[in-house]
């Protein structure tokens, strides 16, 4: 069997590090880069560096930015007193498409995991607690993932919160909008009717 050119081992190589990429799904995409414009090639090459070079986090609310202050946190229209606090960059994006929160944010980066040694040092919560203790903050809004450990976190979040003085919320979970009441599990089911509210 003869074997693949050094370069493009090394392209397929590079690219089955990525999460959900195998060696088969990573072969595919070098055959396409390879059939693929050179400058549509160099286009990406340049643009991953770029993301590599130009992307930072925010030193006020830690999500991913290109400039600093983030335009978020930079936004005077935006509510200084409500504060979301987000385990992961990407969630903030989910939040804002929903067009619902008017606030600003802070990124926790991960979540309490003991069973993974990620504990409360290894998260962003010191800045968090400095950013409540600093400020004018009224309410924080712990939406952290409906796990296991995003509710840890946002239980622990809480109690180290609320001696500060601002109201702690937690985001709802329960039913999506178009579910099957049949069709859900009991723990969704069960976290729809506890957070029931008056009509």
């Amino acid at each position: 069997m003869a074997l693949l050119p050094a370069a493009l081992e090394r392209v397929i190589r590079e690219l089955s590090k990525l999460p959900g990429v195998g060696e088969k799904t990573a072969t595919r995409l070098a055959y396409h880069l390879l059939r693929t414009h050179r400058q549509d090639v160099e286009a990406l090459a340049q643009a991953l560096l770029g993301l590599r070079n130009e992307i930072k986090f925010c030193s006020v609310c830690l999500g991913l930015t290109d400039q600093d202050p983030c335009s978020l946190c930079n936004d005077d229209r935006r509510d200084a007193g409500v504060l979301c606090i987000v385990e992961q960059p990407p969630d903030i994006a989910a939040i804002e498409r929903s067009g619902q929160f008017r606030g600003r944010y802070h990124v926790l980066h991960g979540r309490l995991s003991p069973l993974d040694g990620i504990g409360p040092d290894e998260l962003r919560i010191r800045e968090l607690l400095r950013r409540i203790e600093g400020g004018n903050v009224t309410e924080v809004v712990i939406a952290t993932n409906p796990t296991v450990e995003g509710e840890a976190t946002a239980l622990y979040l809480a109690k180290l919160i609320k001696p500060l003085g601002p109201r702690v919320t937690r985001i709802a979970h329960g039913l999506p909008v178009g579910a099957d009441v049949e069709y859900a599990d009991s723990m969704t089911l069960g976290r729809a009717l506890d957070g029931r509210r008056e009509l």
